[in-house]
């Protein structure tokens, strides 16, 4: 996937590259109606693109940054929870949980009610 990306960027650089080369030419922007800035076409197109790309690339990135705490919380319960019903060494009950196998046939409730 890294190597996608990786290509993705070197065209769209190139393209940049290449778009910057044939259309090097000065260019005013009416900011407002005395200010006047006086730029090279290339430097508007790149103006314009990092506007529009870092917004959704710090949303992106919030929206990761949670879900990923998000996940990290949920493994941490899950592992809390394993570790909190770990079982015997012979694999018949979990540690510290009361036996639940009934005792001659009787059901424990039956067998605590009978002494």
């Amino acid at each position: 996937m890294q190597i996608v990306r990786t290509i993705i960027w070197v065209m769209i650089l190139f393209g940049i590259l290449t778009f910057s080369f044939f259309n090097w030419e000065p260019v005013e922007v009416n900011l407002w109606e005395n200010l006047v800035l006086e730029t090279k076409v290339p430097v508007l197109v790149i103006i314009a693109f990092l506007l529009g790309i870092i917004p959704m690339w710090l949303y992106h990135r919030s929206s990761k940054w949670s879900s990923d705490r998000r996940v990290r919380s949920l493994e941490a319960s899950i592992k809390s929870t394993a570790l909190g019903q770990r079982r015997s060494p012979d694999g018949s009950a979990p540690v510290g949980s009361p036996v639940e196998k009934p005792v001659d046939g009787l059901s424990p409730t039956s067998s605590d009610n009978a002494a």
